[in-house]
């Protein structure tokens, strides 16, 4: 009963002096109810029910439960949020609302919880920014399917805070040169950036914690930011709520694109098709801004963003050497260098999908990076020099197993056979290919092979020709230097010299 109705009960008997029959027929209650007012104090009455009535849910209550509990028991990383578990529940016939079905499932979670009794709350400021103001990144290990094989994948999140356009892009690691790469997926995705990034104290961008919010950001972070403009703060250490919308945005991505476990051949293919989602999700509404959608709101905060820079040389540097093998050890693989490289001090920079090797400022390789561990990645052309002196090894060489430079090359082979000066002649045909280039040497092959003469020296005479040097033109001699009697060839003129030194000698 509300508290109007007790006062009105308690005015007519106590002041205007009614009996309690009057009182409920005038107001329409009930004598009890009446009597219950006038001979108690209370102003208000609490009425608990004992046991809730559940109309719609009722028949799916025990199904939800055993959701409740197989929920629980998944990984962190794998539980279905509670919308995931309400839209299951429709499609198993259930026709009620989904407030009722997160009532019962928070009164069951504070029922299974031993630790919810001891909980604090916290409370949390709600935060604004302005169009172009800021970003928020971090990190999710998300579990994937690639070419048929379970896989972890680390999924960057850039989120901007004003109109919520967010991307989202996987990668195999998690180290610095996929955060490079991740910014500049971003920032072209997104036609610019804000004039701040929010970070955690992320290892690949924080170098030193200090008191508050002073940070000491490694070198090559800087220099991203820098390059973008971005003025990097990191939050305080383990106050998520300091980049709150991102945070949130892990858990939502996974539900809207991890689960189930998403299926895709390469991590290329999944990274096209994030990119899909993302701009599907951005016509939906603006979470604080209704009427709008996230798009629309994006295109009024683009015109605040600072403009696209252009790539950043995004590479991770490290020093090593390359062993007597022409290898270099990177990442748990090994890659090939030129043969000039043997047992020297190199730096690779590594990129998210490459990896370039350099011997004192000189490009010496530049591989595809491989990923996993204990790999080999050859480039067959980095030991051609080492053929020039031990030709016997391009037929056992595991650098060149299976290796066919290009179905010329492949046919000049085939027709000088195999032995031992076969194997001497093809490598020399593989060192001129170094100096003049590939298409240089095959079309020496072509016409070796139309004249039916296929050895190295007729393809190296052949080469030597298509490459000879132009004559160059006569010069035109100045007037001034033109001889006012030209010489007359006179052969006559050699004999009679000839005739006097004999007739000087004798």
């Amino acid at each position: 009963m509300i508290v109007e109705s007790i006062a009105r009960v308690r005015r007519d008997h106590f002041v205007g002096k009614k009996g309690i029959k009057q009182i409920a027929r005038e107001r329409g209650l009930s004598r009890n109810t009446v009597r219950k007012i006038v001979r108690s104090e209370e102003t208000v009455f609490n009425y608990e029910r004992e046991h809730q009535p559940l109309p719609q849910l009722g028949p799916y209550v025990e199904r939800l439960e055993e959701m409740l509990a197989a929920n629980a028991r998944k990984g962190r990383r794998e539980r279905l949020r509670l919308t995931r578990i309400f839209d299951q529940l429709e499609t198993e016939g259930y026709t009620g609302g989904y407030d009722a079905v997160r009532r019962h499932a928070a009164r069951w979670k504070r029922g299974n919880s031993q630790a919810a009794a001891g909980e604090s709350v916290a409370a949390f400021i709600p935060l604004w920014f302005a169009p172009g103001e800021a970003y928020q990144f971090d990190w999710s290990h998300e579990i994937v399917v690639l070419g048929g094989v379970t896989t972890t994948v680390k999924v960057a999140h850039i989120r901007l805070c004003y109109s919520r356009m967010f991307l989202v892009v996987a990668y195999p690691r998690e180290t610095q040169e996929m955060v490079f790469d991740a910014h500049d997926r971003a920032f072209r995705f997104f036609g610019g950036t804000c004039q701040r990034g929010i970070y955690d104290n992320m290892k690949t961008a924080v170098e030193t914690i200090y008191v508050g919010k002073e940070r000491r950001f490694n070198r090559r972070f800087e220099q991203l930011c820098s390059h973008y403009l971005v003025e990097p703060v990191a939050c305080t250490p383990a106050s998520g709520w300091e980049k709150g919308q991102v945070e949130n945005q892990v858990g939502n991505v996974r539900d809207w694109f991890f689960t189930p476990r998403a299926r895709f051949v390469t991590m290329d293919e999944l990274n096209d098709w994030l990119v899909e989602q993302c701009l599907k999700r951005a016509a939906e509404p603006h979470p604080e801004m209704k009427d709008r959608s996230v798009a629309e709101v994006f295109a009024e905060e683009k015109a605040a963003l600072i403009g696209y820079r252009g790539p950043f040389d995004g590479f991770h540097e490290t020093h090593t050497s390359a062993s007597k093998c022409c290898l270099v050890r990177f990442d748990r693989n090994r890659y090939s260098v030129d043969a000039k490289a043997a047992v020297q001090p190199v730096s690779v920079h590594a990129y998210a999908e490459r990896v370039v090797i350099r011997m004192g400022g000189e490009v010496v390789a530049e591989h595809a990076r491989a990923f996993g561990r204990d790999r080999t990645i050859y480039e067959p052309w980095h030991y051609v020099p080492v053929l020039a002196r031990k030709p016997g090894a391009l037929r056992n060489g595991a650098p060149f197993r299976n290796w066919e430079p290009s179905p010329m090359l492949a046919a000049i082979r085939q027709k000088l056979g195999k032995s031992n000066e076969a194997d001497r002649q093809f490598v020399d045909i593989l060192m001129a290919a170094r100096e003049f280039g590939l298409e240089a040497v095959e079309t020496a092959c072509a016409e070796a092979l139309a004249a039916g003469t296929c050895t190295s020296a007729v393809i190296l005479n052949l080469l030597a020709r298509q490459t000879q040097p132009v004559a160059a033109e006569p010069v035109a001699t100045p007037e001034t230097l033109v001889l006012a009697i030209p010489p007359v060839a006179d052969c006559a003129r050699y004999n009679a010299l000839l005739k006097e030194a004999c007739h000087g000698t004798a």
